[in-house]
């Protein structure tokens, strides 16, 4: 008896059939959402703008005048929310014409999905406007995207299994894509004239390797996004997340603690060229303030600089300035801004938009491949001179 040994190539074609097979069947099963994920997160990389949409413009008398502060924007916000919603955040106004904005939860308990937004014009101390975070079409885009319409954050888990999946095609398709030697020019390119079959599938592995990049790493942010504390403890890095719980402050019995204009003084020391973003105001006695910078050179969207305060002892309990992270916290501390296409520009923000297509895009030419091989896999359509599809 003789053992015959495998032809050249042998193990190489098995790897590729049964990553093929793999490839196929989570792209097949899963293609109608990860589809939806795509799209929508496409919208949401204009979620400033369209949100500013919804927000009310600032008389422009009121542009030149200086703004009052922010304690006195809080006070006049609070007059006007609901006697059970206390302050939990408030957000600097971007340009002049831009209002601030005090976001209100039910017993003073951040609520993400939930709450309200009351809209106060800066200079003149008076509100412009009110709305409620979970109405309105771009928060049900959100929804839909990051939680699959569950307000409890239930859906969370499974939106990161997609973007697990998405991983697992991307890396499975780069390997079926590899070129054998000789044809990698061709493999870069859609060959004219093809048609059926093959123009699917060289469409397919064309868009996807030319969009590989952007593809790995807005899938990997949403699995980070999704979950954070399991990509943290998997790279040995710090909670780079700046609402972390963990930082705790010790309540002074009888003492006053700092009112937010103070606090904001505190952390300016610290950061004398920051440009007030948001506070975090403190729901619990034990919690620090937390207030955020952007440096006057960050590009848009960057991680910004977070000065959590001690309201009791008023100093700083600890800073996060971007400029000091080491290589593995500023992955994580950029991972938000990339997977919506901040801090890079609009070449970035344009890229990120057209990745969220690449889902349908496989979807449906992935499909058309599929349906093919099975059509002409018939047994009517195993006659002499049928066309044969290539691995």
């Amino acid at each position: 008896m003789s053992i015959q040994k495998p032809r050249d190539g042998a193990p190489r074609q098995d790897l590729r059939s049964v990553l093929g097979k793999v490839h196929l069947w989570i792209g097949l099963a899963l293609c109608v959402p990860l589809a939806v994920i795509g799209i929508t997160g496409s919208i949401l990389v204009f979620e400033p703008e369209l949100q500013a949409l919804e927000r009310p413009a600032v008389p422009a008398a009121a542009i030149d005048a200086p703004a009052v502060p922010v304690a006195e924007i809080v006070a006049v916000a609070r007059a006007a929310a609901p006697p059970d919603f206390a302050p939990t955040f408030y957000t600097a106004p971007v340009s002049a014409t831009d209002p601030a904005t005090v976001r209100f939860s039910p017993g003073g308990r951040p609520a993400p999905l939930g709450g309200i937004e009351i809209y106060v014009d800066s200079a003149a101390g008076a509100v412009v406007g009110r709305h409620e975070t979970s109405a309105g079409t771009v928060r049900q885009i959100f929804l839909l995207h990051a939680n699959l319409m569950s307000r409890d954050r239930s859906g969370r888990d499974i939106v990161g299994w997609l973007g697990v999946a998405m991983l697992a095609l991307g890396t499975s398709g780069l390997v079926m894509w590899w070129p054998r030697p000789g044809q990698w020019r061709r493999a870069f390119t859609i060959r004219r004239g093809t048609q059926g079959f093959r123009f699917h599938r060289e469409l397919h592995g064309t868009v996807g390797i030319w969009g590989l990049i952007i593809f790995f790493i807005v899938s990997f942010s949403g699995v980070y996004l999704a979950f954070p504390q399991t990509i943290v403890s998997l790279l040995g890095s710090r909670d780079m997340r700046p609402g972390i719980a963990a930082i705790k402050v010790a309540a002074v019995q009888g003492a006053q603690p700092l009112d937010v204009d103070s606090a904001i003084a505190v952390a300016r020391e610290a950061v004398p060229d920051g440009v007030l973003r948001s506070v975090a105001l403190a729901s619990r006695p034990d919690q620090p303030i937390r207030i955020a910078f952007a440096h006057e050179d960050d590009r848009d969207g960057a991680p910004l600089v977070t000065a959590f305060v001690d309201p009791w002892a008023r100093c700083i309990v600890e800073l996060r300035d971007p400029r000091g992270f080491s290589a593995g916290e500023s992955i994580l501390a950029w991972q938000r801004a990339l997977h919506v296409g901040g801090g890079l520009g609009w070449p970035w923000r344009i890229l990120v938009f057209l990745s969220g297509f690449l889902p349908l895009l496989f979807a449906i030419t992935g499909a058309a491949m599929w349906l093919t091989r099975r059509r002409l896999r018939r047994p009517a359509a195993r006659r002499p001179g049928a066309p044969e599809l290539a691995e």
